[in-house]
């Protein structure tokens, strides 16, 4: 009889995207000067911080392209959103959707791409410096995790050189307004972008309220949310997840929500997905709310974006 080992590559460090996001802190700290401060370079930094971060990584990598929660007219407009969700230096749309559906697929356990229970740092940022062998962006990983986006050769152009858009942009920025625009709307706006969007992944999953009884750890954290356009509303986010509104109640303002709406009245935006929420306590064996929350039913399928051929597998919550 004769055995088969399976070899297994050991964890590497990101070399490049750590040179890169480096740098980025460094530029990032020269906003420290005063001579390098101007009104219209705090103006571009906000703006650039809202189209680049609400529009490209909250509004079109993550309700769009990964969750599908709606569709644009025409179809074509997703390309020139994609560009601008690369140039918040993310990294390419393919990869972004692939590791965000894989962190559904396993939310807080050991598959999980970004859980906390790695610790805070690991779930904010370390989880992108060290990648093994099931996390790497290969082929077969875009084929498993985003095999929809993979097979559009104009997603896979704009993954493959996803980095010329974020140096365009700073070229441009320092052209146009000089030193002090690349200094803030270049280097700190894309410091603020990828630390608001990281807090998604540590501090929704740490501190904040449980509205949902999902299978995770998952919270709606009012702070979050404020710097990221709704996407805080992250509990909410994991019971639902393809809703195009991630803030369920009243107060839960979800401003990506409303650019998605405003735009369906001019027939950009259609087929908006929107949450069926049950008002009923979960069952008396469901996780508890935190800090007073109502816990809900959730309705969303919790396996879906789990491939077919997987064996890992979830319980649902019964409501």
């Amino acid at each position: 009889m004769t055995t088969t080992t399976v070899q297994t590559q050991a964890p590497r460090t990101s070399w490049i995207p750590i040179i890169w996001i480096g740098a980025l802190h460094v530029g990032a700290a020269f906003a420290l000067l005063p001579s390098n401060f101007s009104w219209s370079a705090v103006a571009i930094c906000l703006f650039l911080h809202w189209l680049t971060g609400g529009i490209g990584i909250c509004l079109t990598y993550h309700r769009l392209l990964t969750h599908r929660s709606f569709t644009l007219r025409p179809r074509w407009l997703e390309y020139p959103l994609t560009i601008i969700g690369t140039m918040a230096s993310e990294g390419g749309p393919i990869g972004w959707v692939a590791d965000h559906r894989r962190h559904h697929a396993f939310s807080d356990d050991e598959h999980d791409t970004h859980t906390p229970l790695q610790g805070f740092f690991w779930a904010h940022m370390g989880w992108w410096m060290v990648v093994d062998d099931t996390s790497r962006h290969t082929a077969a990983y875009y084929k498993r995790w985003a095999p929809d986006l993979y097979k559009d050769p104009v997603l896979r152009w704009i993954d493959n050189y996803h980095i010329l858009f974020p140096i365009a942009l700073m070229g441009l920025l320092y052209a146009a307004g000089g030193w002090s625009w690349l200094v803030w709307g270049g280097f700190l706006r894309t410091i603020l972008v990828l630390h608001t969007t990281w807090l998604v992944n540590s501090a929704s999953h740490i501190w904040g309220y449980r509205t949902h009884a999902t299978r995770d750890q998952s919270t709606n954290l009012w702070w979050v949310a404020a710097l990221t356009y709704g996407e805080g509303w992250h509990n909410n986010h994991h019971a639902f997840q393809t809703s195009a509104r991630h803030g369920l109640d009243w107060w839960e303002l979800d401003p990506t929500y409303w650019v998605i709406k405003g735009f369906s009245y001019v027939g950009i935006t259609g087929n908006i997905k929107l949450a069926k929420v049950q008002r009923k306590r979960a069952a008396a064996d469901a996780e508890p709310a935190l800090n007073g929350g109502t816990v809900q039913s959730i309705v969303d399928d919790p396996n879906q974006f789990v491939p077919a051929d997987d064996p890992h597998q979830f319980a649902s919550v019964e409501s």
